[in-house]
């Protein structure tokens, strides 16, 4: 909220030629950056990195609703120090933003990507140490009792692949710690290059505007980015979560969920690693150049959408066998009182 406040009250102080506020182009150049944040919280390593940390956390028994908040606002870091450097007239960093072929871009190119699918292979190697412990969980529960699949589901892995990974599992242990990896994600330019020319390209047509309300570009962009960014974080809390509340009845959706949210993750960190690497050493061939023509944006929306329709679909089944075993025990409940009547 308060970065939807501050951005839109800097973009109304924006000045014309002719000293009125808030020119048509100004409110359409501050709703274009609005618009490339809502855009940007939908990349695929956003909901990779925000649904895997989120159930990472969850395992451990931590606070996980402002993780997409915490992540984008990292993110957003970037972008702000791109723009207040260009409103300040540091012009060197024009230059290299507007060129992709800039050695700027090419580095900071390599080493975002690079951060950001090693991070994604990272958080996926310790979803399946959760993975494995609740597959042997799952394959338990024909043979244990209720009271016991409750209390081995709720208990910490254990086995190699735990004690491999255990204290990468415990770096991350708050959703603030989400920040400085946002910080480094930015560093891709990917999203940083869009604003950046988006302001070097108004900033004529918005002749003379001061810099405080060019910071309202970054800001709403920011904003826009925490607002979906925060929102998903919040969703695949619930979804998470509602496995957690009965997990002696929702094994399988827990089973399935946490597989999809590692095998999400180690696609698109090689789909960015393999896209980064055949555009750097310019490879050509069909892994290669079918990397780089994934629209990770895309995938984005797809993923959102194919964990919110597993959580919908689970939550349907499961009422509607709440449902079935609530008419059974009704169906029982008369059988016996009949069955009293008679021996009454």
């Amino acid at each position: 909220m308060l970065l939807h406040v501050v951005g839109l009250a800097l973009l109304l102080t924006t000045p014309d030629e002719a000293g009125r506020l808030a020119t048509g182009t100004a409110i359409g150049v501050g709703l274009t950056a609005y618009t490339l944040g809502l855009r940007h919280a939908f990349d695929a390593d956003h909901i990779a990195a925000i649904d895997n940390t989120t159930r990472k956390l969850m395992s451990d028994g931590r606070p996980t609703i402002s993780v997409g908040f915490w992540f984008s606002l990292g993110h957003s870091t970037v972008v702000l120090g791109l723009v207040v450097l260009l409103a300040l007239g540091v012009n060197a960093v024009a230059g290299p933003l507007a060129n992709e072929d800039s050695a700027l871009q090419q580095f900071t190119g390599v080493f975002g990507t690079t951060v950001s699918g090693l991070f994604l292979y990272a958080i996926a190697a310790m979803n399946i140490v959760l993975l494995v412990s609740t597959w042997r969980t799952y394959r338990r529960a024909t043979s244990a009792a209720g009271d016991e699949i409750l209390q081995t589901t709720g208990a910490p892995p254990r086995g190699p692949m735990s004690k491999v990974f255990g204290k990468p599992m415990n770096a991350i242990r708050t959703p603030g710690q989400m920040y400085p990896l946002g910080v480094l994600f930015g560093f891709g330019f990917d999203t940083a290059t869009e604003v950046g020319l988006l302001v070097l390209a108004t900033t004529n047509a918005v002749a003379g505007v001061p810099w405080y309300s060019l910071l309202a570009l970054p800001i709403l962009f920011a904003a826009g980015m925490s607002l979906l960014d925060t929102a998903d974080g919040a969703v695949m809390r619930y979804a998470y979560g509602w496995a957690f509340a009965a997990p002696a009845r929702k094994l399988g959706y827990n089973l399935t969920i946490t597989g999809l949210s590692v095998v999400i993750a180690l696609v698109v960190g090689t789909t960015q690693l393999l896209a980064m690497t055949g555009d750097r050493f310019h490879l050509a061939g069909w892994p290669w150049e079918f990397a780089s023509s994934i629209d990770l944006n895309a995938v984005g929306f797809g993923i959102v959408g194919l964990l919110v329709i597993v959580w919908v679909v689970a939550l349907a089944t499961s009422r509607r066998a709440l449902r079935r075993r609530l008419a059974a025990d009704q169906v029982t409940n008369r059988r016996m009182r009949r069955r009293v009547d008679v021996e009454t």
